[in-house]
């Protein structure tokens, strides 16, 4: 099954979900707002697709930021940010078998319905 990892009022979740309920793929949602995601969570997505990635600098709570909280995202501290500030973290975030998928372009919903077939 796949975990999705999201906030719950963020439009390309609820396009995701969407779109996974429509292609008959059954899925968990977590709302890391809600759930705060551990610091174990976040350093194993981080050792997968880089912080980069992971990082949503489009968003207003980025630039709402400081300069120094800025400068956290290149530090070992960024695990500590993205806790505190989960909306910095690229939407949606697919957990499933030992791969993860970070946002919702075709090139993943391809890799979502191969899982499928798969599964």
């Amino acid at each position: 099954m796949i975990k999705i990892y999201g906030l719950k009022n963020c439009d390309t979740c609820r396009k995701a979900m969407k779109w996974l309920e429509n292609e008959k793929i059954d899925y968990l949602f977590h709302d890391f707002r809600k759930n705060e995601l551990s610091g174990d969570t976040i350093i194993n997505w981080i050792e997968k697709v880089s912080s980069e990635q992971l990082l949503n600098r489009r968003g207003t709570t980025w630039r709402n930021l400081s300069e120094n909280e800025k400068g956290l995202v290149v530090s070992d501290r960024i695990v500590d940010l993205l806790i505190k500030y989960p909306s910095l973290i690229k939407r949606p975030v697919f957990i499933f078998e030992k791969n993860i998928l970070v946002g919702f372009k075709e090139d993943t919903q391809n890799i979502l319905k191969n899982f499928r077939r798969i599964v």
